[in-house]
């Protein structure tokens, strides 16, 4: 028996969910080393959820020490099959204003320092990722949004930096004239790995600022980031809640569920045994 089958990954501001019956926490060794935090394992109207919190309670790791591997891979481990991510961006339209909240189903990658595979060391994989987001589960946490009262916008690019500081008005002049519609530090590199790990995967992007492009607003910082959020805290939580059951319950009737059928290019003759075993959970089904 799983774990969960929804796991939740909190951001910035969201470290624990209201509501939430915790029945244990668990610490999972993986083969990338050690996620964010311990997971914590509870129910919430009947649905069993695993909560992480991206950065560790207490906000202790940047964007770029996040290991992205090992919470997803944990996740795997878990049961989890679906995944609801929740974090803070930055609006790069006039007409996205804090407190509105994103549905994004597209990227950007702007990084460079983080590790955003699980395929390297003797295998190699090729998954589709034309589109990253998985849109049933996106499409359900924006109806439940719409539902609770919040101003949303559903779909869209958003642009994923590497961080941990935020943007120079060059670069958020140029992101504009790319027509992004929000700028983050983590989701592109969770919906990666998701993806590779047959997961469904989508994020409800909290806008707290409007980076440094904007004349009317000051600059983006940590306390005007935090203000917003506080703001919001309830209604993402909301949100979170009453998605939960029909994420877990939905028919997977997406991409997500056999994204690895046809990406793996290795021959499996040659994988290197550990990295074959090591991957079990997630190339299991298809390589022996």
């Amino acid at each position: 028996m799983s774990d969960a089958a929804v796991g939740i990954i909190g951001g910035s501001g969201l470290y624990a969910m209201e509501g939430l019956t915790v029945l244990y926490e668990r610490n999972i060794e993986t083969p990338f080393g050690e996620p964010s935090d311990a997971f914590i394992i509870g129910e919430m109207d009947g649905t069993r959820v695993a909560f992480l919190a991206r950065h560790g309670r207490g906000h202790r790791k940047t964007p770029s020490e996040v290991n992205y591997r090992a919470n997803i891979f944990a996740m795997k481990l878990l049961g989890v099959h679906t995944i609801l991510s929740a974090s803070a961006v930055g609006s790069m339209k006039e007409d996205y204003h804090p407190t509105d909240i994103v549905f994004p189903h597209q990227f950007i990658d702007r990084t460079r320092h983080r590790a955003d595979t699980f395929f390297s060391n003797g295998i190699v994989g090729h998954i589709s990722f034309a589109d990253p987001i998985c849109a049933g589960v996106s499409f359900l946490m924006g109806d439940a949004a719409r539902t609770a009262g919040a101003k949303v916008h559903m779909g869209g690019v958003y642009v994923c930096m590497e961080g941990p500081q935020f943007s120079t008005r060059a670069e958020s002049s140029l992101y504009r004239s790319w027509g992004v519609d929000v700028i983050g530090m983590t989701n592109l590199t969770e919906a990666r790995l998701a993806r590779e790990a047959e997961l469904c995967y989508a994020t409800m992007a909290l806008v707290t600022d409007y980076d440094c492009w904007h004349p009317e607003h000051d600059a983006v910082d940590v306390e005007q980031v935090l203000g917003y959020l506080r703001a919001n805290a309830t209604m993402a939580q909301t949100v979170l809640r009453t998605s939960l059951t029909k994420a877990a319950t939905r028919k997977r009737d997406c991409a997500c569920v056999n994204a690895l059928q046809f990406a793996i290019m290795t021959h499996p003759d040659l994988i290197p045994p550990k990295v074959k075993d090591d991957l079990a959970p997630l190339i299991g089904k298809y390589i022996k």
